[in-house]
């Protein structure tokens, strides 16, 4: 009894305490800050804690954890704990973002509901009268709520509804052009549709038609996830929405098509590339997002190791010749280019770039679109750029001989050119040219680096964990590596990243630098095995091995690297 009444007595004098104190008690700021923050709370009002953490003198989970002392209620990780959906059901988006708060649980015929500001009482009884339940109050931060509400708050509901809507005899009318226009129940279901790819981070959609239904899926951080699943009579609709907003032709089924058109989202515009091809259960869809908004890389972000950033960096400074980044369609190309002209001096070099598509807009860099209608391809906008006065070129890709035999000529008159191209690794975009009818002396006298890359997978920040990998996996990280460490890394899964294990990407490369041994080789016309043994010697740091380097920095897994790059010989 006595021990019972001690800690009811010390939790009176907590409460007592004002959060100031507390925070001074636990060093978590000064008397001096506390007497600051308290002076600008009486001329500008407001809540202390608010003005705390805009001055940042303390951070959102220090502050959490003592509020939650303070105020005597639990702090809930938002991260580790699942939203239940019959909880999410009660509580509509809108309210949810409006007052930093998301529905957690039902217990015990109660609503737990997670707060950023639990002391807001009209709040609580606004969700009581909307959920119709009684409530119980946690304490939360406030980004962690945020981020629960964008993962938790799915289009699912609004997009089955819309899909309700939907009438046999609607879904045969697929060339009134008016409706597919208007805000209607397929416009509104494309439109979520992509508003729930943005919010998971996915880089395609796929509209797929089956024997008995629709299938949409998304490619987030490279792997594809079944998402829904339509009635095929809301096919047709919807293929012929995307035709008219990419203004392709709506009568025309079997050509494949493509396009391009804009949704905002917010106050993000988010570009859709769009194209369409014949299957034998109808017209597929694919979307690829192209999201402006999103802040580009540097190459030490990108993945790079430091020597190999001081390296290239000091071949982007060259005034002649050419760099090809390699690697199959989705390892990132674009990105690592676009990183590469970012690195640019933009005042003194006159930077040009023919593109398909222009994937993110640059300030002061002259930018080109592919447009066959038009008669421009790689190789004639090319041909166009050089009538300009360039100093640095980007070509989108190398497709063909054209291109190739034009971009050779452009380095080798006194421009820097850079490009892409489809190639296994490094060593192979040397043969990769040849097949484009390029001599290996023509090679030997533009080529000056090469970047071969894949995208892998990293291990969630919040749920990295150590573990053991199976003896497979192992063998292979030693084999690459040549030697044994004892502490890997996985995820196990949590809310942020939807219980994969993984969040976001990063890159594998290889870095060839073409040295005057290596085009010595070429003209010799030595085998591969040959020239790939020497950049090795020089200094290369094969894709597997730099994949491995990065699993012993916890980065990503084992699997994840053998999965990208181990089919490369």
């Amino acid at each position: 009894m006595d021990s019972e009444k001690d800690k009811s007595l010390a939790t009176d004098r907590v409460a007592k305490k004002s959060l100031g104190e507390m925070l001074v008690e636990e060093n978590l700021i000064t008397p001096a800050q506390l007497d600051s923050a308290l002076a600008l709370q009486q001329q500008q009002g407001g809540k202390l804690s608010d003005i705390l953490l805009k001055q940042g003198l303390i951070q959102a989970e220090q502050l959490a954890i003592v509020l939650s002392i303070q105020l005597n209620l639990p702090l809930i990780d938002l991260k580790r704990h699942a939203i239940q959906p019959q909880a999410l059901r009660l509580i509509p988006e809108d309210m949810a973002r409006k007052h930093a708060l998301i529905p957690l649980d039902i217990v015990n015929d109660s609503l737990m509901v997670v707060m950023a500001d639990p002391e807001d009482i009209r709040t609580i009884e606004d969700v009581k009268a909307q959920a119709k339940i009684r409530v119980e109050v946690a304490l939360g931060v406030r980004s962690d709520i945020e981020r629960a509400i964008d993962l938790n708050y799915r289009s699912s509901g609004a997009i089955e509804k819309q899909v309700s809507q939907f009438t046999p005899t609607a879904a045969e009318k697929t060339d009134d052009t008016e409706t597919l226009t208007a805000r209607t129940p397929i416009a509104e279901t494309l439109d979520l549709l992509i508003t729930q790819a943005v919010k998971d981070r996915a880089s395609d959609v796929h509209i797929e038609p089956q024997e008995d239904r629709l299938r949409i899926r998304y490619r987030i951080d490279g792997i594809l996830h079944d998402m829904f699943s339509f009635p095929l009579s809301v096919h047709n609709l919807l293929v012929s929405r995307v035709k008219i907003l990419s203004e392709m032709d709506i009568s025309e089924q079997r050509r494949p098509q493509d396009g391009q058109f804009s949704i905002k989202l917010g106050v993000n515009e988010i570009d859709i590339r769009a194209a369409t091809m014949e299957t034998p259960s109808g017209e597929r869809v694919t979307l690829r997002i192209l999201d402006k908004s999103l802040a580009l890389f540097t190459l030490a972000e990108l993945g790079f190791q430091p020597e190999v950033v001081k390296k290239y960096r000091a071949m982007l400074k060259s005034p002649i010749g050419m760099i090809l980044v390699s690697g199959p369609t989705g390892s990132g190309k674009t990105t690592t280019l676009y990183a590469s002209i970012n690195e640019l001096d933009r005042n003194e070099r006159n930077i040009m770039t023919i593109e398909d598509p222009i994937e993110y807009s640059f300030m002061d860099i002259n930018q080109t679109q592919v447009n066959i209608k038009a008669g421009i391809t790689f190789a004639s906008g090319l041909r166009a750029i050089m009538r300009h006065d360039p100093d640095v070129i980007l070509v989108g890709e190398i497709r063909d001989t054209d291109t190739v035999t034009t971009a050779i000529q452009s380095a080798l008159t006194g421009h820097l050119v850079l490009s892409s191209i489809h190639a296994n690794d490094a060593v192979g975009v040397l043969y990769r040219l040849m097949d484009l009818d390029v001599e290996p002396a023509s090679i030997s006298s533009t080529l000056i680096g090469i970047i071969a890359q894949r995208m892998v997978r990293r291990i969630c920040p919040n749920c990295r964990a150590p573990y053991q990998p199976p003896k497979e996996e192992q063998r292979a990280f030693n084999k690459e590596l040549d030697e044994t460490i004892t502490t890997f890394h996985h995820g196990t899964g949590c809310n942020l990243c939807a219980n994969t294990g993984y969040r976001s990407r990063t890159g594998i490369f290889e870095f060839l630098v073409v040295s005057e041994e290596i085009r010595k080789m070429l003209r010799s016309h030595a085998n591969a095995g040959e020239i790939r043994a020497q950049a090795i010697a020089e200094g290369m740091v094969p894709m597997k091995q730099d994949g491995m380097l990065k699993v012993k920095e916890g980065i990503t897994s084992i699997s994840e690297v053998m999965r990208s790059v181990f089919s490369i010989n």
